[in-house]
């Protein structure tokens, strides 16, 4: 088998993505920002799998820098392209966000093109899509939809937009071949690695933890990420998906209080501190200015952002699984973690 680049190894997503790549029988290399995060991203890996250590190769590359990424993309044959800025550490300014990403997108297929690689899969997000719309939008969102950066919309949405913009733009322009595809993940769940919190879980250790007292009246997608990486797979090899978006959602969206609902059902006396209610848009409003988890949700407040993977499911036979499921595991996996217990 091949060699196959996972950028953002040490990321929620792209350590889920290397164990499916490992898993398939490819050899991986994934870059981290730090190589002292290097142990602790195999820790991670083996916590979840076994797998012949000298099948995975850890590398320095940061996507702010050209320094590393010829070396990282030599001898690929597939790109995993899932790293990207976030919010993690705390605000950003929206330009530099942007740019960030933008720019470590361009470098990464400057650098992929340059080496030969057939085909990188782009790590979007279901936020390149549903946001900007004017709320009398009803129906499912498609591939066919992107997010309007004109609109008033996050930092972190408006960045992965213009990136993915500015992806589709390269590769048909200087591509010289080269195949993107690109999986737009929706709100992510599944078992942590390690003892990393990514910001994807912080809803639901929200709730367990009571650290988010009241459901925010909004509803969204939910998809594993399990079920990501099988998708980001499936979208590296099959010929159907070259050139395509693909939307990553377990299903039709969930409200909040549905979510929680979900939680208390299945979990019984170990969810007491979740929330019962939601609470009205108004409401949700005002308290988002003292709460910091209503404040990140604040631009979802009052929205339905309902969303469709029937193209994935059509095109590349992918299934992910009932969110329900997914919503288990990850807390057993925040639990074991000694998060909200």
């Amino acid at each position: 088998m091949s060699r196959v680049l996972v950028t953002g190894g040490s990321g929620f997503i792209g350590g889920w993505c290397i164990l499916a790549a490992l898993e398939a029988g490819y050899d991986v290399r994934t870059t981290v920002r730090d190589l002292r995060k290097a142990e602790a991203v195999r820790a991670g890996l083996h916590g979840a799998a076994d797998f012949d250590d000298a099948r995975l190769e850890i590398v320095r590359a940061d996507l702010q820098q050209d320094a590393g990424w010829a070396d990282a993309v030599a001898d690929v044959e597939y790109v995993l392209h899932v790293a990207s800025p976030t919010l993690r550490n705390g605000p950003m300014d929206v330009d530099e966000m942007v740019s960030a990403a933008r720019d470590g997108v361009l470098r990464v297929l400057r650098a992929a093109r340059d080496a030969g690689v057939r085909r990188v899969v782009l790590t979007s997000a279901s936020g390149a899509i549903v946001y900007g719309h004017p709320r009398s939008h009803t129906a499912p969102f498609t591939e066919e939809d992107w997010t309007d950066v004109d609109a008033a919309i996050p930092p972190y949405q408006r960045s992965k937009t213009l990136a993915e913009r500015a992806a589709w733009d390269f590769i048909a322009a200087e591509g010289r071949g080269m195949e993107l595809s690109a999986v737009h993940p929706t709100a992510v769940l599944g078992p942590m690695l390690g003892n990393d919190d990514p910001p994807s879980l912080r809803t639901v250790r929200g709730m367990l933890t009571g650290a988010l007292p009241v459901c925010p009246p909004f509803g969204t997608g939910w998809v594993d990420v399990r079920d990501v990486a099988d998708l980001h797979l499936r979208a590296m090899v099959d010929p159907a998906a070259a050139g395509e978006r693909f939307l990553a959602t377990s299903g039709h969206s969930l409200r909040m209080v549905e979510l929680a609902r979900l939680l208390r059902e299945r979990l019984g006396a170990r969810a007491t501190r979740v929330p019962t209610r939601e609470i009205p848009l108004l409401a949700a409003r005002a308290l988002s200015l003292v709460n910091p988890q209503l404040r990140a949700m604040r631009p979802q407040l009052g929205y339905d952002l309902d969303s469709t993977s029937a193209k994935a499911q059509r095109l590349l036979g992918w299934r992910p699984r009932p969110v329900g499921d997914s919503l288990v595991d990850t807390a057993e996996s925040l639990f074991a973690h000694g998060i909200g217990v």
